[in-house]
């Protein structure tokens, strides 16, 4: 494609999401189009939640695993950044199935992706509530009631997202700035406490059996889920052609080299204390203690809390975005479209979105389940809906060059190796199933997937079909 044709393509494409969802276009930068996809991954939350999980599966291989979850999403980033540089919409991989592949499956990935959006949000507000009240407790002796912080959090969260695109990107992008900045200074500090060496034990990939490998993978993959979030913004992004695509390919890369040195740090900080790492809450509180800067353990714990409440108002966002574009698709009901004429946001999406978010965790919540359990049930559960929404984007990929005259061998190839590592990541999944909870999951979502495809087929005979 000519330098011509991709720019003209681009006024083209903001012109379009202007006219069509009546979102305010262009308003946000390079810097704020990365953060909704960081901030939907929430990173400061891994080193604290997920990384002691893998490392009981994998043990010393902790890190290979997270560098093979971040090729994994690599390879995945590849087929979504060359979509996000044929089209910006608010509808992001949803749309990029449904104008290439059969209509019904791009009903599989909308409510897929939508599911996944919305299971990440349920799943950290209940990491907020968890690092609420283990701080409440620590410092007040009081431990806060659920359903008022769930409230607060997806509250406040709705509220920013409907207020201003702008304001929610920046918020997500300090917040997320600011967690990972003390989390790096830990690991920057640790190593010239306990003296400068290379764990070989690491490297030579002690603790990891195949069987293991499997769900250490999940856990790991769960850590990157979202980070194409930044899709949802379409033509609300500053030349979206180029700076979506980026923001894609960044994230993953750059979230995976940092869990990477997280996974490497705080297995040889806990280095002759394997139990306290796999049975912590909070290794880098532990690990800043170790390092002779215990204050900055409590702001990370802090941040992470916060962090939390950042990725909710990242999965709003996102998830407003998929209800507005399957609003237009005719799979859901047309006030799902409106926005908001000065803020330009779709209010009626966003409120859903965060409604679902806080009744979902509510339910659990009334069932007895904690916040920490929340954040790994829905965790779990998100993590097929993702799969799926990558799995066909990556074969819808292919067909959608060859439709423009693009063709091209190696990058089928990689496309078809996408679809192959997603299905095996979600054969891992479903072996890594220990419990009888878990095990519900994957049944949980292919009977979700079977209502939705008989909602399409419903929505189908209803409804004139619209081209995307």
């Amino acid at each position: 494609m000519s330098s011509q044709t991709s720019s003209e393509g681009e006024v083209y494409t903001q012109a379009a999401a202007s006219e069509q969802f009546a979102l305010h276009t262009g308003v946000l930068g390079p810097l704020e189009t990365l953060a909704q996809s960081v901030s939907a991954i929430a990173p400061s939350t891994t080193p604290s939640l997920t990384i002691p999980l893998v490392f009981a599966l994998a043990g010393g291989a902790t890190w290979f695993v997270y560098l093979l979850a971040t090729v994994a999403m690599l390879l995945v980033g590849f087929c979504v950044s060359r979509f996000a540089r044929l089209s910006a919409s608010p509808g992001s991989l949803y749309t990029y199935t449904a104008s290439t592949l059969p209509p019904v499956f791009g009903a599989i990935s909308a409510w897929g992706l939508l599911l996944a959006y919305l299971a990440t949000g349920g799943s950290v507000a209940g990491g907020a509530l968890y690092y609420s009240r283990v701080l409440a407790q620590q410092f007040l002796h009081w431990s806060p009631p659920a359903v008022p912080v769930l409230a607060l959090v997806c509250a406040v969260a709705g509220a920013i997202a409907w207020r201003d695109v702008k304001l929610s990107a920046e918020t997500m992008l300090w917040i997320e700035a600011l967690s990972v900045s003390l989390i790096v200074i830990v690991l920057v500090v640790l190593p010239v406490r306990l003296g400068f060496h290379l764990d070989a034990a690491q490297f030579r990939l002690r603790g990891i059996s195949f069987s293991g490998l499997g769900p250490a993978l999940v856990l790991a993959i769960f850590s990157f889920v979202g980070f194409e979030s930044a899709t949802t913004l379409g033509g609300e992004a500053r030349d979206p052609l180029r700076t979506i695509p980026r923001a894609v390919l960044q994230c993953a890369f750059f979230t995976g080299v940092f869990f990477i040195l997280c996974s490497y740090s705080e297995v040889l900080g806990f280095r002759g204390q394997p139990s306290e790492l796999s049975s912590s809450t909070s290794p880098l509180h532990l690990l800043a203690a170790k390092a002779g800067v215990a204050p900055l353990g409590i702001a990370i714990d802090f941040g992470a809390a916060i962090s939390m409440f950042a990725c909710v108002l990242a999965c709003t966002t996102a998830a407003a975005r998929v209800l507005m574009r399957m609003a237009r698709g005719a799979l859901l009901p047309s006030v799902l479209e409106r926005t908001s004429p000065t803020h330009g946001t779709p209010g009626a999406a966003i409120a859903l979105s965060a409604a679902l978010i806080f009744l979902g965790t509510c339910a659990l919540h009334w069932r007895g389940v904690s916040g920490a359990e929340m954040y790994d049930l829905f965790g779990s559960l998100s993590v097929f809906g993702f799969l799926t929404a990558y799995a066909l984007v990556a074969l819808a990929l292919p067909f959608a060059r060859r439709a423009l005259g693009q063709h091209s061998l190696a990058v089928a190839a990689l496309s078809i190796l996408a679809v192959f590592t997603t299905l095996l990541i979600a054969l891992f999944d479903l072996r890594s199933a220990a419990d009888p909870v878990h095990a519900r999951i994957p049944l949980i979502y292919l009977g979700y997937i079977a209502l939705a495809i008989a909602w399409y087929l419903v929505r189908r005979k209803a409804v004139p079909r619209r081209t995307p």
